[in-house]
Formats: C-alpha cells, sequence, structure tokens
C-alpha cells in the first residue's frame, strides 16, 4: 500500500464505519495519547521497565506493531483533515533531510 491509497482508504473508513472525522484537536490528543502507548512499550521491551504482565517477544512486537499502526493512522486522519498530501510531504522531507544532513552523520565521532 502506497501513502496515498492509505489515505484514501482510512478516509473512506472515516466517512463510512466511523461516521466522521473527530476534531484536529481531539486527533491530536489522540495521537499524543498513541505515541505514549508506543513509549511505554519500547521502555519495557529496550529500556530498564519491565511488563506487569509478562509477555512473550513475539506478543511484545505483534503489540508495538499495532500501536505503532495506530500512530501512523491518526497522523493519515490529521493529514487528511488538514489537506495534507503525505506522500509528497514525506518526499520532500527526505530531500531535505539529504541535503541538510548528507556529511553531518558521517563526520559525527558519536556514530
Amino acid at each position: 500500500m502506497n501513502i496515498a491509497t492509505l489515505q484514501e482508504d482510512i478516509d473512506l473508513w472515516i466517512k463510512t464505519i466511523g461516521i466522521r472525522y473527530f476534531s484536529e484537536l481531539t486527533n491530536m490528543a489522540i495521537l499524543t495519547e498513541e505515541v505514549g502507548e508506543v513509549s511505554r512499550l519500547i521502555a519495557r521491551m529496550y529500556g530498564e521497565q519491565s511488563f506487569k504482565t509478562p509477555m512473550s517477544p513475539e506478543a511484545q512486537k505483534e503489540k508495538l506493531a499495532d500501536e505503532l499502526a495506530d500512530v501512523i493512522w491518526v497522523v493519515a486522519c490529521l493529514a487528511n483533515q488538514t489537506g495534507i498530501d503525505l506522500e509528497a510531504a514525506i518526499v520532500k522531507n527526505m530531500e531535505k533531510k539529504t541535503n541538510r544532513d548528507f556529511m553531518r552523520h558521517r563526520n559525527n565521532d558519536k556514530l
């Protein structure tokens, strides 16, 4: 699935199953919540925190995949609501990063 199709599919889902978009402000709050859920998982999978209820590595990966998909879903909703073509925005953003950081990381002794 490409990004344009993702945005179209989410828009169709919202308009048929979800009834309508939540407000941009509500979706921003939801995005923050979803990113927090990713953060909580990463802290337990790769950091010092432990799971309250043990999860197998496979279950952890499946949960992380689901939470990352939730983040992408809400980002696509916000893009749809604000008239942003995410595919074009990502292409432009990659060009910016490539031009800006072409030598930056090569010259970083910490890497």
